[in-house]
């Protein structure tokens, strides 16, 4: 669009052309005529200043004549040269008009083709003025209030050093819990404490990645020493005990019995070993009641990924220490909620000596109903509760595993109420369409039916029913245990055998993502920026590490950038692009991605690709151990947070993220540049070290990068 050759007051312009014309009229006038060329110039000067003068009437004799029967005479017509010289006026003050009009009316036109073509960049540089201004109005608020800016959130006592939010036993126990459910988890609006969680006295930062998979410190974690070597657990006796530090080195018989007890497990699928799971179409493992761990970590080097889950225990034992070797878990129960898990999530599950009694009905006992009204009584089910939960977790073909003196043939042949457990066990096991494909010694592995026919193949009134389309939750959310088989209804109801294996799993093809509404093409752009933003990250994360990070003392220079993390948590998962980005990038990392869910539900997306995650409310804790993740990233989580009414406060979320960060983690936060002020702010209370950086392909946006200070508790005398 061609710029307008006058824009802003144009009417300055077209005066002073006027002027000029008037100037050369008057010449030609006479002497005698000087009191009316006055009056004229006067006249013309105030047209000047007001164009627009002429359309209003005012009560002076008219300047064109009147004649005596009151009409106007005709001032195109001949007469004298005064009559002339009115007539020429009147064509200078209406041409003046039209000038003036024309100019406004341009200026007007250029101003509206300025507005739409170049609305977005003057709105983008007003925004990035404005914010530019709040941010230095507040580091000018923090100098000159000094001690007295926002106050600081204080550190919690000794006591909550490795408190979880919602799992309060002796809260539980006063509200009428028993039979092991008053360890389950209970979210209250009294469950979060407001202050922040340090460190054990003498917590020293974790191994860097592969070799803290391998040894922990013992300070970093609930469990003694003394306790490992005092327990009665053959696996906790096992571990090698190295002053300050627990093993799992290779060298240690633990490790070897994993290796071989996994090479059983393979042999019994029919496979040559493990390292051939994921040609089976095994990438993803639910280990129940996992121990330690050491099975996950075995098939972490065969590309498997294990997600640990066991009961809270105050000890923090299993869980907290699975999670100190840098490996994935987090607590979880089959007391009387189902999972946060969607239905059809994982291709194995493996269960031993996972104190599960997989033959028993859900203890839950409520006798303080009214106070427990807002969770519901869960009314009385029959045995095997938990094996239906099983199956609805378990993808169609995929295998459930599981060790147990139970299942040994020389013991219940002598015991006759074992054998009367195990029988049950089995035939619930085949009324859920699973096939028993091996039994040896005191390990059984069944195989989940890949067909839906199986199930109405049964006999009439078998149990369990198949759920109902209303029952059938896809992504339940700590919802009461179903005694009905669930997954039948889901659109991603596909039998391992038929998905690509890994890592070709991760890019899914055009038909598996219109099951989830998705067209290729935002998969390839939701990937490409993920690249993108992991090549920026690591490019701002390591001249921050590597050049102005104090060392601490005794240690060696960092290893390089690939193993600074050993675990991430993804806090806004959407698709999953950003653990496929770490991965396509070689970082050695792997990364619980959590949906949210206040969001879109993309859950089963991600754990189609191979991956793992849960579902959960940011309002709530998360159920893990402090100092869980050495990396915490959040896209677009304040925008989701904030963009309804919520029950929590963004400082609530971050000191949430606080609890579950190691000593001298990251975060990284990309948003809205108003929320990332609002943020950066808050990073003060928390204590934390925070940059907001720039991003140039979008002014709207911002990236807060913190770091969490070691503070170290002070031994008590």
């Amino acid at each position: 669009m061609p710029r307008p050759l006058h824009r802003g007051v144009s009417g300055i312009r077209v005066s002073g052309n006027s002027n000029d014309f008037w100037d050369a009229e008057v010449k030609d006038n006479t002497e005698k005529e000087d009191l009316d060329r006055n009056h004229s110039s006067s006249q013309s000067f105030l047209s000047l200043r007001s164009p627009f003068r002429f359309f209003f009437q005012d009560n002076s004799p008219s300047k064109y004549g009147v004649t005596e029967n009151g009409f106007t005479a005709d001032p195109f017509g001949g007469g004298t040269p005064r009559s002339r010289h009115r007539l020429t006026m009147l064509f200078l003050k209406l041409s003046l008009v039209v000038i003036v009009i024309l100019a406004l009316t341009g200026s007007f036109w250029w101003t509206i083709s300025i507005s739409t073509s170049s609305r977005g960049h003057i709105f983008r540089g007003y925004r990035r003025l404005q914010e530019q201004l709040v941010s230095d109005l507040w580091d000018i608020g923090e100098l000159s209030l000094g001690p007295s800016r926002l106050k600081e959130i204080e550190f919690c006592s000794e006591e909550f050093e490795n408190y979880i939010p919602c799992f309060n036993v002796s809260e539980n126990v006063a509200l009428g819990y028993s039979d092991g459910n008053e360890y389950d988890r209970l979210c209250g609006h009294g469950s979060r404490k407001s202050c922040l969680v340090l460190p054990p006295v003498n917590y020293k930062i974790p191994l860097r990645w592969p070799t803290g998979k391998e040894v922990i410190w013992v300070a970093n974690v609930k469990i003694t020493g003394q306790e490992v070597f005092s327990s009665g657990s053959l696996t906790k006796r096992m571990m090698m005990l190295e002053e300050d530090q627990i093993s799992f080195r290779s060298a240690s018989l633990m490790f070897d019995g994993v290796e071989d007890y996994s090479h059983q497990i393979a042999e019994m699928i029919g496979l040559r070993n493990e390292s051939n799971f994921i040609q089976a179409g095994v990438r993803t493992i639910l280990d129940i009641g996992c121990g330690y761990g050491s099975f996950g970590a075995h098939l972490f080097s065969k590309q498997l990924l294990t997600m640990c889950i066991a009961n809270y225990e105050s000890s923090g034992s299993q869980v907290q220490l699975t999670l100190e070797r840098g490996l994935p878990a987090m607590i979880g129960s089959f007391n009387s909620k189902q999972l946060p898990y969607p239905s059809l999530s994982f291709d194995m599950l493996h269960c031993a000596r996972c104190g599960v009694d997989w033959d028993k009905k859900a203890a839950l006992i409520f006798p303080n109903l009214n106070v427990l009204s807002s969770v519901g009584k869960m009314c009385a089910t029959d045995d095997g509760i938990f094996l239906i939960e099983a199956d609805r977790v378990l993808k169609p073909g995929g295998y459930f595993v599981w060790t147990s003196p139970l299942t040994n043939v020389h013991t219940f042949l002598r015991d006759k109420e074992k054998q009367k457990r195990w029988n049950f066990v089995r035939d619930f096991a085949e009324n859920l369409c699973w096939e028993l494909i091996s039994q040896q010694d005191e390990t059984v592995v069944w195989k989940k039916t890949n067909k839906k026919s199986c199930y109405s193949s049964r006999k009439p009134g078998s149990f369990p029913p198949i759920c109902s389309k209303g029952q059938d939750v896809e992504s339940p959310y700590y919802q009461p245990l179903q005694n009905c088989i669930g997954g039948t209804n889901s659109r991603q109801w596909v039998p391992i055998e038929e998905r690509a294996t890994w890592p070709f799993r991760s890019n899914l093809n055009k038909n598996e993502l219109e099951l989830y509404g998705l067209h290729s093409e935002e998969l390839v752009v939701d990937t490409a920026n993920y690249k993108t933003a992991v090549r920026n990250y690591w490019s701002l994360l390591s001249p921050l590490i590597f050049s102005d990070h104090p060392k601490r003392p005794g240690d060696e220079d960092p290893s390089p950038p690939y193993n600074m993390f050993r675990n991430v948590l993804d806090m806004n998962a959407h698709y999953g692009g950003f653990n496929a980005a770490l991965l396509e990038a070689g970082k050695s990392v792997w990364v619980m991605n959590v949906v949210p869910t206040t969001g879109p539900n993309y859950l089963p997306l991600v754990l189609d690709r191979g991956y793992i995650g849960v579902f959960h409310n940011w309002c709530e804790a998360f159920p893990t151990y402090p100092r869980t993740y050495d990396m915490v990233h959040a896209d677009g989580l304040l925008s989701l947070e904030t963009s309804q009414y919520r029950r929590c406060t963004m400082l609530d979320l971050l000191t949430e993220i606080d609890r579950l960060l190691r000593p001298e983690g990251w975060v990284i936060i990309h948003d809205k540049a108003p929320l990332i002020e609002s943020a950066r702010a808050l990073t003060v209370q928390l204590k934390w070290d925070a940059r907001v950086v720039e991003i140039e392909s979008n002014s709207d946006e911002r990236l807060l990068i913190c770091q969490k200070p070691f503070f170290k508790r002070q031994a008590t005398s």
